[in-house]
């Protein structure tokens, strides 16, 4: 069985790709926490903060990992607005120790660096859908320390011949998701009217945006077609190529609601910049691993609403 080590394993992603990766059957997963946490779905976990170097190189030197899937970080653009150095310290230098760490242990793991669509920032219409080849504009503090995650990820290939592989994946939503994203947030205040935990509203930011969404199950398992040494200095964007206006989603969860929601706006869910359309390419990945989205959109929505009913009750 190969040896992986997940970073952020208990983090929505994290927890997917654990399980996935557990049920797969070929896999020794061993994940990595900042914090005490329960326990994922597989696998041990163990409490290690990235930002701690000697520790990070003290648990690679004990695991020994094959395969290293790096989802740790700071992902909440609000919050990277309020706090822009902490945020690049956790994505940026947690990655370096992470790289640091490989090094001074003497392994030499394929290595999946994830970082965000959110580092191309605005483009312009006729560069939709978005490639690889479009250059690095993020336009907000989190996702200008993705893009340093990425360009070190780049650095420490061209350097020292780490077998990294640097993964930019597009909007995913999916079960289980932190409700500070804008499917799980509309979808948990539909599910607490619905129990009679509060008024028939859910407060949006701005409707208009079209974003490029994917099931986060969907998202796991492009992670783990990436993780081969054939796949090592390349790039790859994980997406639909399908654009949905967030109108669009909201309507989908009202449609689903077995109460009468009204929409109501909130100044406070508004971001200070905001990117038009987003919408990816991700033939490279179709043509390196063969990886197609199969859940419905339509489905995951379902799923995260079903989700919050859950929760709430």
């Amino acid at each position: 069985m190969k040896r992986v080590l997940i970073t952020g394993a208990s983090g929505f992603v994290g927890r997917h790709l654990t399980e996935y990766l557990t049920r797969a059957g070929e896999y020794e997963v061993t994940g990595l926490a900042s914090r005490k946490r329960p326990p994922s779905d597989g696998g041990r976990l163990l409490v290690c903060d990235l930002r701690d170097a000697d520790l990070t190189r003290r648990v690679l030197e004990r695991y020994q990992p094959e395969i290293v899937f790096h989802l740790a970080g700071q992902s909440h653009v609000p919050r990277a607005f309020t706090a822009p150095a902490e945020t690049l310290i956790t994505n940026a230098v947690g990655q370096i120790n992470l790289f640091e760490g490989c090094r001074a242990a003497e392994i030499d793991p394929v290595i999946v660096s994830v970082s965000s669509a959110e580092i191309y920032g605005a483009v312009d219409p006729d560069a939709v859908p978005i490639d690889e080849k479009q250059p690095l504009r993020p336009n907000n503090p989190y996702a200008s320390s993705k893009a340093a995650q990425d360009l070190y990820a780049g650095q420490y290939v061209a350097s020292y011949g780490m077998k990294i592989v640097r993964a930019r994946p597009f909007n995913h939503v999916g079960p289980g998701q932190d409700d500070r994203f804008v499917v799980s947030s509309f979808a948990r205040q539909i599910a607490e009217v619905e129990a009679g935990l509060a008024e028939p509203v859910v407060l949006v930011g701005n409707l208009e945006p079209i974003r490029d969404f994917l099931d986060v199950r969907d998202v796991v398992r492009a992670y783990s077609l990436l993780a081969a040494p054939e796949h090592a200095g390349q790039v790859f964007n994980i997406a639909s190529g399908r654009g949905v206006r967030i109108r669009e989603i909201l309507q989908m969860l009202i449609d689903n609601a077995t109460v009468p929601i009204e929409v109501r706006t909130d100044p406070e869910r508004m971001r200070p910049s905001e990117v038009p359309e987003f919408r990816g390419n991700a033939e490279h990945l179709r043509i390196a691993t063969g990886w197609e989205p199969t859940i419905p959109l339509e489905q995951t929505v379902r799923d995260v609403l079903d989700y919050w009913r859950s929760e709430i009750k």
